[in-house]
């Protein structure tokens, strides 16, 4: 049984009226626009690692940690700045997906919460946004290297 079926005659009728005025989501062009707008932000940490490969003689393999630690960095000092608001404002989701939106989501939540100190403002609740995040990547890495050691170690 679906809710709307559930509604009293009232009920149905203003869900008609609500509907009727509901504004219309592009989601084409957000999709387009997160596609676009991620691929940037990519295409940015891209030039990041290139630059040091280039010039600080980093290989493929261990440029990665410090190019991540940059762009959380950046999205950090541009989360504080209140930049990275009004970038993820207009980015949607193509802000929220690479790293720097897992960057965003902290720095946001520390901000918020330093009036109430450091321990119990800033560190107790850094983490309610990125939290789950952290514990889905890691157990998802737990679960797929499980996979990986039972079907290609044994």
């Amino acid at each position: 049984m679906s809710k709307k079926s559930n509604l009293t005659p009232a009920q149905q009728a203003y869900q008609k009226i609500a509907d009727k005025h509901e504004t219309k989501r592009p989601v084409g062009k957000n999709c387009l626009k997160a596609f676009i707008i991620g691929g940037l932000v990519c295409t940015f940490g891209q030039l990041i690692q290139n630059g040091y490969i280039y010039y600080f003689d980093f290989t493929e393999k261990t440029a990665g940690d410090p190019t991540v630690a940059t762009l959380v960095l950046l999205a950090s000092l541009l989360t504080g700045f209140g930049v990275y608001d009004r970038f993820g404002h207009f980015a949607g989701a193509g802000s929220a997906v690479p790293v720097t939106g897992f960057a965003n989501a902290m720095a946001s939540a520390a901000i918020e919460h330093r009036t109430e100190g450091y321990v119990l403002g800033v560190g107790s609740n850094m983490f309610k946004l990125a939290g789950s995040v952290i514990v889905f990547g890691v157990f998802s890495a737990f679960v797929i290297v499980l996979i990986k050691m039972i079907f290609f170690q044994l």
